[in-house]
């Protein structure tokens, strides 16, 4: 079996917020993003359900470079 994975499309985000104080489904959805301390940035693959964790966030990240 050949692999066949394309490069597509990624982001790379940072978190600018605390999740302290914040609900707890929050909190989850930054360590689902691998984020979990101040000013951490991640290189993810751009598809939909990484941009429907970032809008539940995202008061807490920001999108510092879409390749």
């Amino acid at each position: 079996m050949a692999d066949t994975k394309i490069a597509g499309k990624t982001l790379t985000v940072e978190q600018i917020g605390s999740p302290l104080r914040r609900p707890d489904t929050q909190r989850q959805t930054l360590i689902g993003l691998g984020l979990n301390k101040m000013n951490r940035r991640r290189t993810l693959e751009d598809t939909p359900s990484i941009r429907g964790m970032i809008a539940k966030v995202q008061h807490l990240v920001r999108i510092v470079d879409e390749a």
